[in-house]
């Protein structure tokens, strides 16, 4: 599992990379004097490219995971660390190669798919902060042997959570629609919308039932094929 994390980073470091290095050639496109609300707007055909880009990034993310894991649940953990340092790269490198974001609370749009979300970026790397400190410690308990599975309340919790976050960041997608300044980030909900998520996996980690290793028929089996 080290060895799989290990990749992991470095490929969602890479990819951060390239995707950072794109947006770098689109700014000094669309954007020479600096990018900043109200967006100017760009053709059709080049949004729809970059929607598309956007789902490519997602099933890149979501392949490799799949590939690194060996379940459901490894898969899950995997695409999470992995958007998350992607997520927090990708403006390491903007900062890196054009000194931007100039501050934490600088706005941009973080996504396009299916409406813009926006919001200043110390949110978005605050989610993939949360995301990469999650996926790290179940998959680290996972590796120890710990069955990981959530009751219904727990997941409802972590759902609405993820829900809340989801709204602060789309619900005035029709001000970048209208080509205007958004109004100001909906800090209450994506607290409470973080503050839940947060909560849910404390709560659901503490009810794990921890193991030592492998279940004992597994092991007999083992030794009978032996």
């Amino acid at each position: 599992m080290g060895r799989r994390v290990t990749w992991l980073t470095i490929y969602a470091v890479a990819m951060a990379y390239v995707e950072s290095a794109v947006v770098v050639y689109l700014r000094a496109l669309y954007y020479p004097q600096g990018f900043d609300f109200p967006l100017a707007p760009m053709p059709p055909g080049m949004m729809a490219l970059e929607i598309g880009r956007e789902a490519a990034t997602l099933i890149m993310l979501l392949g490799v995971a799949r590939l690194a894991s060996v379940d459901r649940w490894e898969s899950f953990l995997a695409f999470c660390l992995s958007f998350g340092i992607w997520d927090i790269f990708y403006y390491a490198w903007l900062w890196i190669f054009v000194r931007w974001p100039p501050s934490l609370f600088t706005w941009d749009v973080l996504f396009l798919i299916p409406v813009p979300w926006t919001g200043p970026v110390l949110a978005p790397l605050l989610v993939s902060g949360a995301l990469v400190a999650g996926s790290l410690l179940l998959l680290r308990l996972n590796a120890r042997g710990v069955k990981l599975g959530f009751s219904a309340p727990v997941w409802t919790m972590a759902v609405t959570g993820g829900l809340l976050v989801l709204g602060s960041f789309v619900i005035d997608f029709a001000s970048v629609l209208r080509q205007t300044v958004p109004p100001p980030f909906h800090w209450g909900v994506f607290a409470t919308g973080v503050g839940l998520a947060v909560a849910a996996l404390v709560l659901g980690v503490s009810r794990l039932e921890h193991g030592s290793g492998p279940p004992q028929h597994n092991a007999a089996l083992s030794s009978h094929g032996s």
